[in-house]
C-alpha cells in the first residue's frame, strides 16, 4: 500500500477499508509515516469525516497499537467512565469508590488538565505521596485488593493515539468527531473494560458548547464503542456553571472527601451527576437489574460509609496518607491569601461563564495554559454560588484562594464579570440533559463523520483537546 494513495482516497471523500486504516495506524506507530503524511491524513478525515465502519476500524487499530490490559480473576466486572472535562468536575474522585464499593472493578485511566478544564490527576497529585503513575503490577494489585485505582495513561497504552494527537494539535485538526471518538475509545478499549459510561459536557465550560454538538459526539462514541464490542452509554450533562462548589485541585479533593463523609454538605447537582453515572455503570456491569435498583445500591454504599472507606484504601494503597478521611485538612496545601468575592448588588444569579471562571483559576496558578506549566495545588475557589441563588449586596459569590493579594484582586475582578445577577430567577434546568444508549446511536453510514470544517468549527469551542485527556 502507498500512504499517499490512501490519503488521496480519503481526501476525495471515499471510504477506506479496514486494512488501509490499519496500514496508516501502523505507520503512525512505527514512524514509517512522516509527520506531513500523518497531518494530511488527519486533515482529510477532518474535512471528509468517516463512516461508522471506518471509525470502528480506526479505533480498533489504534487500540492494537500498544498493550491491551487483561483482568482475569477479578472479583467483579471491569468498568470505567470518561468525561469530556469541565470546571469543578471532581466526579471521578467519588464515582470510582462508589462503583467499587458496589462490586465493580474500576481501573480508571485519567488525564491532567489543560486550558480552563481541571484534570483528575492534578487533583490527586495534591494528596502527598499519591502515585498517579504506578507500574502495571501495582495497578493490578490495587484494583484487586481495593476495587479501584485512579492513575494516568501508561506509555504503552494506545501509542498511536499519542503521536496522532500531537500532530492534530499543531495542524488544526483537533475538532473532528471521528478523531475524538477514536482517541477516547482506543485508550478505553486498551483498558480491557466490560462497560464504559461517557459524561459528555455541554455549556459555557465545555468543549461542546451546544447540546446538539454534545449529542452528535455522544452518538458517535456509543455507536463506535458498541461496534468495537464495548457496552457503552453516554450522558449529556450541564457545564453551564461550576459543578459543585469548588474549583482548584486541593480544594476539590476536600469537597470530594466531604461528599463521601458528610451527606448534608453535598451539592445537589454534583450528587445527581455522580449517581447518574454510577447507576449506568452498575447496570452495564450487571451489578443491578435496573437503573432504579442501581441508584438504591449506590446510595446505600454512600450512606453506610463503604464508598468513603474504599476511597481511603485506594489513597493509602497508592502511597498517600492512611488517615485521609480523618485528617484531610492536615494533608492538603493551603493558599496564603483567602478573600471573598462579593456581590455588587442584590438579586438572583441568573448565569455564569464557566469557561471564564476556569480561566480565572488558571490565572491564579491552578491550571495550565501549556502542558509544561507547573500547577499550584492550593489555589482556586470555594463556596461558589449556583445559578438560581439569591444574594444581597455584599454577599459572597465565591471565596478566592490565592498565592498573593494581586492574584486575588485579578481573580475577583474576573469573577464579577463572569457571574450574572438580575432581578428575576431563571427556570431551573436539570443537570443531566439526555441519555444516549446503543439503541439511540445512529448506525447509518456517515454517522461518525462531521460536517465540513466551516460548520464543525461553529459547533466546537477551542478547547476540544481537553475532551480526550
Amino acid at each position: 500500500m502507498l500512504p499517499q494513495e490512501i490519503i488521496r482516497r480519503k481526501r476525495d471523500g471515499q471510504a477506506l477499508a479496514a486494512d488501509e486504516i490499519g496500514f496508516i495506524v501502523r505507520g503512525i506507530t512505527d514512524g514509517s509515516l512522516s509527520d506531513a503524511q500523518v497531518g494530511a491524513f488527519a486533515m482529510a478525515v477532518f474535512l471528509r469525516g468517516m463512516t461508522r465502519d471506518e471509525c470502528v476500524a480506526l479505533t480498533a487499530a489504534m487500540t492494537r497499537s500498544g498493550t491491551t490490559l487483561r483482568w482475569e480473576g477479578m472479583p467483579g466486572p471491569v468498568l470505567d467512565k470518561h468525561s469530556t472535562g469541565g470546571v469543578g468536575d471532581k466526579v471521578s474522585l467519588m464515582l470510582a469508590p462508589v462503583v467499587a464499593a458496589c462490586g465493580g472493578v474500576v481501573p480508571m485511566i485519567s488525564g491532567r488538565g489543560l486550558g480552563h478544564t481541571g484534570g483528575t490527576l492534578d487533583k490527586l497529585a495534591a494528596i502527598p505521596g499519591y502515585r498517579t503513575d504506578p507500574d502495571i503490577a501495582t495497578l493490578r494489585r490495587v484494583v484487586r485488593e481495593v476495587g479501584c485505582a485512579i492513575i494516568g495513561q501508561t506509555d504503552d497504552l494506545a501509542p498511536a493515539d499519542r503521536r496522532l494527537y500531537s500532530i492534530r494539535d499543531v495542524t488544526a485538526t483537533v475538532e473532528s468527531i471521528p478523531l475524538i471518538t477514536a482517541s477516547i475509545l482506543s485508550k478505553k478499549l486498551a483498558e480491557g473494560l466490560d462497560g464504559l459510561v461517557m459524561d459528555i459536557k455541554t455549556g459555557s465550560g465545555a468543549f461542546a458548547a451546544s447540546e446538539s454538538m454534545a449529542r452528535d459526539l455522544a452518538q458517535s462514541i456509543v455507536a463506535v464503542a458498541s461496534g468495537a464490542g464495548l457496552p457503552t452509554t453516554a450522558l449529556i450533562t450541564d457545564m453551564g456553571q461550576v459543578l459543585g462548589i469548588t474549583v482548584g485541585n486541593a480544594l476539590e479533593v476536600r469537597e470530594a472527601v466531604a461528599y463521601l463523609t458528610q451527606p448534608r454538605t453535598r451539592d445537589a447537582r454534583l450528587h445527581d451527576v455522580v449517581m447518574a453515572l454510577a447507576t449506568e455503570l452498575l447496570v452495564l456491569g450487571k451489578l443491578a437489574p435496573s437503573l432504579a435498583a442501581a441508584r438504591t445500591k449506590a446510595e446505600a454504599c454512600l450512606a453506610d460509609g463503604r464508598a468513603a472507606e474504599t476511597f481511603a484504601r485506594m489513597v493509602a494503597a497508592l502511597g498517600g496518607p492512611t488517615d485521609v478521611l480523618a485528617r484531610i485538612d492536615a494533608h492538603l496545601p493551603k493558599a496564603a491569601v483567602v478573600r471573598a468575592c462579593t456581590a455588587a448588588r442584590a438579586g438572583v444569579v441568573t448565569g455564569m461563564d464557566a469557561r471564564d471562571i476556569g480561566l480565572a483559576v488558571v490565572t491564579l496558578g491552578g491550571g495550565r495554559r501549556r502542558a509544561s506549566d507547573t500547577i499550584d495545588p492550593a489555589v482556586g475557589l470555594t463556596d461558589v454560588v449556583g445559578i438560581g441563588g439569591a444574594v444581597a449586596a455584599g454577599d459572597t459569590l465565591a471565596v478566592v484562594h490565592a498565592a498573593d493579594e494581586t492574584a486575588a484582586d485579578t481573580a475577583i475582578t474576573a469573577l464579577r464579570h463572569a457571574i450574572c445577577i438580575a432581578d428575576t430567577a431563571p427556570a431551573p434546568q436539570p443537570v443531566v440533559r439526555a441519555r444516549i444508549g446503543a439503541e439511540d446511536a445512529r448506525a447509518e453510514p456517515g454517522s461518525a463523520g462531521v460536517p465540513p470544517a466551516s460548520s464543525a468549527k461553529a459547533s466546537l469551542s477551542p478547547v476540544a483537546r481537553s475532551a480526550e485527556a
